[in-house]
């Protein structure tokens, strides 16, 4: 009798085990799958080694950053693009990333105007024919998200 409880106990934690592996590994996705319907326009190499992807044609963000396609919009036109697009990474150095979009966003002919760092950071930039703010900040579990929003600078009067 003690054998055959014992026997029932192995098969529950057996089936337990092996359903918990399954759900375990029906939630997780390839980095293929995470890209699929990211609206990437190029992709950024430093001596073959992947630092990043532009996005409204000339916006570089981290490849390590996940692009969260149901919380973003972009709208576009043959010669334009505008728009938001999130992004986030559990675990991430707020420093690290404004340090990386002050560069990149220079380095690609973005001009700073204007930064407000603190619990939420802000990042303004603009070129002639179009603005971009960047938007980065923690949440209470510690994932980063960095929200970037492209738009049409206004004609001035």
């Amino acid at each position: 009798m003690r054998q055959t409880v014992l026997q029932k106990k192995w098969i529950v934690a057996f089936v337990l085990i092996i359903f918990l592996g399954v759900a375990w590994m029906g939630c997780s996705t390839t980095a293929k799958e995470r890209q699929e319907g990211q609206p990437v326009t190029g992709e950024a190499k430093a001596g073959g080694e992947l630092i990043g992807r532009y996005y409204f044609d000339d916006v570089r963000v981290p490849s390590e950053l996940n692009y969260k396609p149901n919380d973003s919009f972009v709208y576009e036109t043959p010669k334009f693009k505008a728009g938001i697009m999130r992004f986030s990474k559990w675990r991430v150095d707020v420093d690290s990333l404004i340090d990386f979009f002050t560069y990149n966003m220079e380095k690609d002919n973005w001009k700073l105007v204007n930064s407000f760092k603190g619990k939420e950071s802000f990042l303004n930039f603009s070129k002639p024919d179009k603005t971009c703010l960047v938007k980065i900040y923690d949440n209470w579990i510690g994932t980063t998200t960095v929200e970037i929003r492209v738009g049409p600078l206004g004609e001035k009067m």
